[in-house]
């Protein structure tokens, strides 16, 4: 399967592989984000658009185009603007992209990079077939925050779904004791979680020795059992060609 990028300024957008890392988690202590597998997946779900300048941006409350002011640090065509009023600021994606049948493109906020005063808007393009681009948009959350994009910082995430899959999932409700085996499963992790987190108080014991319970990054169920062979602990989306 293709993911096929068109160009419409002239030059190729600044489009690469999610990243795996995040500023403010590796600013924790222990960095102790990268533990939280569902997040990190998501983080690397997809491609980044990146900004070609470094620019800022503020909002005064007000409803017209002309409530927001935007400094860039150089000249560029594709450096963001105010279209909508009322607090949006838009980035030009600045390219035409074609999906394989039946899978869409969402375009939303770089995932998992919050940003203070701002919010990434989202949504979903059926760019198997549209020959109209689209682009990301902004809502400012709080007049008078001046919110900054770094040269090469992402201003949107790209991510591949299936159209129809959420129509196509009927929703039950289940008692958990009709899976006996998944709720044997569930009732051993939760007792060792609770053990674990009991332990971990204990200086110098297995659980403050390992800090934290790795079942679910190893894909492997409470009782030792592998999990599915497909697990993943990486996603690699591949980079598109340079030139």
């Amino acid at each position: 399967m293709t993911l096929i990028a068109y160009p419409l300024s002239g030059a190729m957008p600044d489009i690469r592989p999610a990243r795996p890392t995040r500023d403010w988690i590796d600013a924790l202590p222990e960095q102790y984000g990268y533990r939280c597998l569902p997040l990190n997946i998501a983080s690397m779900h997809g491609w980044e658009v990146c900004c070609p300048v470094r620019v800022t941006a503020m909002w005064n409350g007000g409803v017209g185009l002309d409530a927001i002011t935007i400094t860039a640090e150089e000249p560029h065509p594709l450096q963001p603007a105010s279209h909508f009023g009322s607090g949006v600021l838009t980035f030009h994606v600045a390219a035409l992209f074609r999906t394989p049948p039946g899978i869409n493109l969402m375009v939303t906020g770089p995932l998992n990079h919050p940003k203070h005063g701002i919010l990434g808007l989202s949504g979903i393009i059926e760019t198997d077939w549209s020959p109209y681009p689209f682009t990301m948009n902004w809502k400012f959350t709080a007049p008078g925050v001046s919110v900054t994009w770094e040269k090469g910082e992402p201003f949107a995430h790209l991510m591949p779904i299936q159209r129809g899959l959420v129509e196509g999932l009927t929703p039950e409700i289940r008692d958990l004791d009709s899976d006996q085996e998944m709720a044997a499963q569930y009732r051993a992790w939760a007792a060792s979680r609770s053990q674990f987190n009991s332990d971990l108080k204990t200086p110098g014991s297995t659980a403050a020795q390992e800090r934290w319970q790795k079942g679910y990054y190893r894909g492997k169920k409470p009782d030792g059992t592998e999990g599915p062979p497909d697990h993943e602990i990486k996603v690699r989306a591949k980079p598109f060609p340079i030139g």
